[in-house]
């Protein structure tokens, strides 16, 4: 008995160590969105985590959600000098989220100001 309990506790530790692994490294995908930034905000009340919107519509319509981790310091600056702007956002998506890292699972890794295309040149 006390080997089988021995047995099932290990499991059950590696079980959660390697789902918590997973959780924290791999990605579903990574792309490029772009819009106009319109909000982008520090908030939360156990965890204060950055969140923000793009929209990527005419009326806003299409609202794009995304969140950006504490450690990308550069990221958060740039988003908040160009809100209000027309952006390009390179982010990566993960399977699963952990509540201090934000509210999506959508990343930020990137920013880069872009021409509208709504704009009369």
């Amino acid at each position: 008995m006390r080997k089988f309990l021995g047995i099932l506790a290990t499991v059950i530790i590696l079980s959660t160590t390697c789902y918590f692994v997973f959780v924290y490294y791999a990605t579903y995908s990574e792309g490029v969105r772009s819009g106009q930034l319109i909000k982008f905000s520090y908030r939360g009340v156990v965890f204060k985590t950055w969140e923000g919107e793009l929209s990527q519509g005419i009326s806003g319509a299409q609202i794009f959600a995304f969140s950006v981790l504490d450690k990308d310091k550069k990221v958060t600056s740039d988003l908040k000098e160009l809100e209000g702007s027309y952006v390009k956002l390179s982010y990566i998506e993960r399977y699963k989220t952990f509540p201090w890292w934000g509210d999506t699972k959508y990343y930020i890794v990137g920013v880069k100001k872009e021409d509208s295309p709504f704009q009369k040149k």
